[in-house]
């Protein structure tokens, strides 16, 4: 028997759904994930959402507005306290993707002692085994609690139990989810009392530093902050929420699974990020000569380089390309903490740097005009902030390179079926490269989409997947407390 210890309140259906899992009764679709668990200690349940990258996306690291919206996928996890010092792990159902779905681990490896916590050993030591690398994403929470000072000594092991209907590599953030799950369950767990500012920043550093993945923070800051219903707008400098911009009636943002996996990890993405901190460093340079106007010649983000004075003084200093080996002998190492430039490569170095300044003030008139939308009944905001989505779709795929032919088609053909079809707008989103398309749009667009995605199978042989509904992101949710009897 499971007995809830903490009031409920509505529940979203896949919490329901976990509730009869961990009670191991014939309704559950995961397995008995109850008997994972002892009778003795009381189990904290947590839930993070997946969320859709609407404007902004890899812009984040460079400074820009982002506006975000949770979805109603999310990663579900039970964490229970042990009586010896191991973290024991079981995600369900990820076997079917040819990885390991338990994984034990020794707390002291993971978290082995103030001052001791040697990030790249961890990191080394999690990708190891290619079948429970996954780990690093929860496990990666203990090392990094204890690394930035948080936890001087974990008094016992957790056990960990993960449930998850976001699919993993379309650009919906399955590792930020996963990654503040595991940070918030520790958080209760431990009784270490983050906020949920505090849960983003720890949980990109897991991504960061432990994973080895080079994300800005926009992923997590939506999946711990986001609420239900409205779109998070959050300026990057580095993590300040703005506000949270109500979905004006009538109004939807969904998503778009191409079924084209991407891979923050990959090398579009890094060397699209090298070539922007490129710029931002030859940008610096150029001021501490004493020339420009952004006032600082410690410039920190390229979006605070005004559109005029980039075309006026900066474009000119920027090569279309240039090989690291000559970068790092002119202008030494870029103020990415994250990333490494490779001598024998060669970046592009203006057009990563233009995307994210003009990507910055396209963010900008998007949320103006989705607030304008909410106070007035025209439809003339609602189509602006579409053809917004339609340039920055055009300047990741050209300016960044991280396109794919298949979300290029989505966009295209939403395009084409246009405003009276009730679509507003498309971009590819996160990193690109394959991955999710955000759409706006009214309600009649959903006359509209079952012919669009039987098309794109018909060209591709892929099923295309929607995303359609949002939910609580992991604060608004909270948590539940509940002792097996």
């Amino acid at each position: 028997m499971l007995d809830c210890l903490t009031e409920r309140g509505t529940l979203p259906a896949d919490v329901e759904a976990f509730e009869n899992a961990l009670a191991c009764t014939p309704k559950s679709l995961h397995g008995p994930l109850g008997t994972r668990f002892s009778v003795t200690e009381p189990i904290y349940v947590v839930r993070a959402p997946a969320r859709l990258d609407c404007m902004g996306g890899i812009a984040d690291y460079s400074g820009s507005l982002v506006c975000e919206m949770t979805l109603d996928r999310a990663v579900l996890m039970g964490i229970q306290a042990r009586d010896d010092r191991m973290v024991v792990i079981h995600s369900a159902g990820v076997e079917v993707l040819g990885m390991s779905p338990d994984v034990t681990l020794a707390l002291d490896d993971v978290a082995p002692g103030p001052g001791t916590v040697d990030y790249d050993t961890v990191r080394l030591s999690f990708s190891r085994a290619p079948e429970s690398a996954w780990a690093a994403y929860v496990a990666g929470a203990f090392s990094v609690l204890q690394g930035e000072g948080y936890m001087d000594r974990f008094p016992h092991g957790a056990t960990i139990v993960l449930v998850s209907d976001i699919p993993l590599r379309v650009g919906v953030s399955s590792s930020a989810a996963l990654e503040i799950a595991a940070m918030h369950g520790l958080n209760l767990l431990y009784g270490i009392n983050l906020d949920g500012m505090t849960l983003a920043i720890l949980s990109q550093k897991v991504e960061n530093q432990v994973v080895g993945a080079a994300c800005g923070i926009m992923d997590q800051v939506t999946c711990a902050m986001g609420t239900r219903g409205r779109l998070l707008s959050l300026l990057c400098q580095p993590h300040t929420v703005q506000e949270q911009i109500p979905i004006p009636d009538g109004v939807h943002f969904i998503g778009i699974n191409s079924g084209i996996r991407r891979e923050i990890k990959g090398s579009r993405y890094t060397n699209s990020r090298i070539g922007a901190f490129m710029g931002l460093a030859i940008i610096r340079d150029h001021l501490r000569s004493g020339n420009g106007t952004t006032g600082s010649p410690h410039l920190r983000y390229l979006c605070n380089v005004s559109t005029t004075e980039y075309v006026d003084t900066c474009r000119s200093l920027l090569p279309s390309n240039i090989s690291g080996r000559t970068f790092m002998r002119r202008y030494g190492d870029t103020p990415d903490p994250v990333t490494n430039i490779d001598p024998e490569a060669v970046y592009k170095v203006r057009s990563r740097v233009e995307h994210p300044i003009y990507e910055h003030r396209r963010v900008t008139g998007f949320t103006e005009h989705i607030r304008m939308t909410g106070i007035s009944e025209r439809p003339g905001p609602l189509e602006q902030a579409g053809r917004l989505m339609y340039a920055s779709d055009w300047s990741y795929t050209h300016r960044c390179g991280l396109g794919a032919k298949e979300t290029s088609w989505i966009v295209r053909e939403i395009r084409k079926l246009g405003v009276d079809a009730g679509f507003y707008g498309a971009k590819i989103t996160g990193g690109g490269a394959g991955g999710t398309v955000a759409v706006a749009g009214n309600d009649l667009m959903f006359d509209h989409l079952d012919r669009l995605l039987e098309r794109y199978g018909e060209m591709t042989g892929i099923e295309a997947e929607l995303f359609t509904g949002t939910s609580p992101g992991a604060l608004e949710f909270g948590h539940r407390v509940y002792r097996i009897t």
